[in-house]
């Protein structure tokens, strides 16, 4: 029988499980019982050096390994991602506050992301170009960067982590990762248990859990790596940003940060339909994604019909305990996202903004809140929440809604409900954002298609073919012609 997993008060550092050498310590909590999980002793700046040390050692080998080697390696993660399956799922509900819901939506995303993964190693092109010159051959070959920074956050810790880990080190690229500090396990730890079973060479992959304020610079700053890959928030994605560019290296950014996702009901829209993209979009993982529905534009015409049907079908959402399985709504992070939540509601109240949706927050769990006929230039409207607060807005018309869907600092996902698909088409194609969904949530996310957004939603693309060119380089090669010569 395997035998689960057991996390001790260890870091993964050049592929030896070490006590890290902070002063600080990690209180690693469960979100809705608060019970202790793990007391780590975090990572400092001697720890980041060794990682990133042992890293830039091992890519001079990790990088000319046969793309047959790599891709069995990445073959044994997948099957050992299968295999602890559950787990897995446990581990999300007890560390992140995942309901089983969104635990097995996040684990069937990094099975799609390492079975893509596992194309990569032979997708390496080495490309032949016309040349100018009679006199010499020309190419354009595809390498790894070197050692890359992932940092990852707390929200889908397993999924984002994976989405940039299991990429960079497919290509033939070296990585060292800094999860979450409130998720240090399925955003760091795990990773590293999974990649040790499948036989990952020593020095390839290290995690280095530890407080932003003690080693998240340095992290960035550090010489060592050539590409930062940041995940959360845009205030930080900014400053990490900030940071790459300084030092004796510039460095390559992906940044994908914060959103304002609407879902913009037209007047043709089926209103149940709507109403489900709604309650689904807003509310899964407690509306602790990225690309959750952070307001909802609906057409004057069907507004009242809408708003009606969605408080309906509020009412019968579960809520609390995310280990069972009808909960659709479980806890919030920590105390801290708590409050900045409540802070939003609060001052939304204050501004006179009609509450109709709402319930006693209990610990971390706060209960859906639905406003109605707020103001689009509200804080409540413009502000990404990151928790199940929903704001509904009215549109005078299509055009209206257009204006409305665009009237923000961030462009990551967006949605469009209507009968007509190519008045639909016609609507997305005009939303400044990275992502548009037709009759569907905008929390949508697949391991072949673009991941990414504009404006302070971020920089880069995620999956597919984007993210090899994202983690690779490109060196032009010229030589001789020798039978013209």
């Amino acid at each position: 029988m395997m035998q689960a997993y057991q996390f001790n008060d260890e870091q993964f550092i050049a592929g030896h499980w070490l006590k890290g050498t902070s002063t600080h310590t990690l209180n690693n909590l469960n979100p809705y019982t608060q019970e202790l999980i793990l007391k780590l002793q975090a990572a400092s700046l001697v720890d980041v050096d060794s990682a990133y040390f042992a890293a830039e050692r091992s890519f001079a080998t990790w990088s000319q390994t046969l793309p047959s080697e790599r891709k069995n390696i990445i073959l044994r993660v997948l099957d050992v991602v299968k295999n602890r399956r559950e787990e897995i799922v446990h581990w999300l509900i007890q560390e992140s506050g995942s309901t089983r819901l969104k635990a097995n939506l996040e684990v069937d995303a990094v099975l799609g992301i390492i079975n893509e993964a596992m194309t990569f190693p032979e997708r390496m092109t080495t490309r032949e170009l016309q040349s100018t010159d009679p006199d010499r051959k020309s190419y354009a070959v595809q390498k790894p960067l070197g050692v890359i920074a992932v940092i990852s956050p707390w929200n889908f810790p397993f999924h984002l982590s994976m989405r940039s880990v299991v990429t960079a080190i497919a290509i033939g690229n070296c990585v060292v990762l800094k999860p979450a500090t409130d998720t240090p396990i399925t955003g760091g730890l795990l990773l590293a248990k999974i990649f040790e079973e499948a036989g990952l060479p020593q020095g390839v992959f290290s995690v280095v859990a530890g407080l932003g304020s003690e080693i998240g610079d340095y992290f960035v700053e550090h010489d060592t790596p050539k590409m930062i890959s940041f995940t959360g928030s845009t205030l930080v994605g900014k400053r990490v940003g900030q940071l790459a560019v300084r030092g004796n290296h510039l460095k390559r950014i992906a940044l994908e940060l914060g959103g304002n996702a609407p879902l913009v009901v037209l007047d043709d829209a089926d209103i149940d339909l709507a109403v489900e993209l709604a309650v689904m979009g807003r509310f899964l993982h407690q509306g602790q994604i990225c690309m959750s529905t952070n307001r909802v534009i609906v057409d004057a015409k069907v507004y009242d019909v809408f708003v009606e049907k969605l408080i309906q079908r509020t009412k019968n959402l579960s809520y609390g305990d995310p280990s069972n399985e009808n909960t659709l709504i479980g806890p919030i992070i920590n105390a801290s996202q708590v409050e900045k939540i409540r802070q939003m509601i609060s001052q939304a109240l204050q501004e006179g903004t009609k509450l109709v949706v709402h319930d006693e927050i209990q610990g971390n769990v706060i209960p859906p809140h639905i406003f109605v006929d707020v103001n689009p230039d509200s804080s409540l409207a413009k502000e990404e929440s990151f928790g199940p607060v929903l704001p509904i807005i009215k549109a005078q018309n299509e055009s209206d809604a257009l204006r409305l869907a665009n009237d923000t600092a961030y462009g990551l996902s967006s949605a469009v409900c209507t009968s007509d698909l190519e008045r639909g088409k016609h609507f997305a194609m005009q939303i400044d954002a990275g992502m548009t969904h037709l009759n569907s949530i905008t929390v949508a996310d697949q391991p072949n298609a673009p991941f990414g957004g504009e404006k302070n939603s971020g920089l880069g693309r995620f999956n597919g073919q984007w993210i090899l060119e994202e983690f690779s380089r490109t060196h032009w090669l010229t030589i001789p012609n020798t039978e013209r010569q």
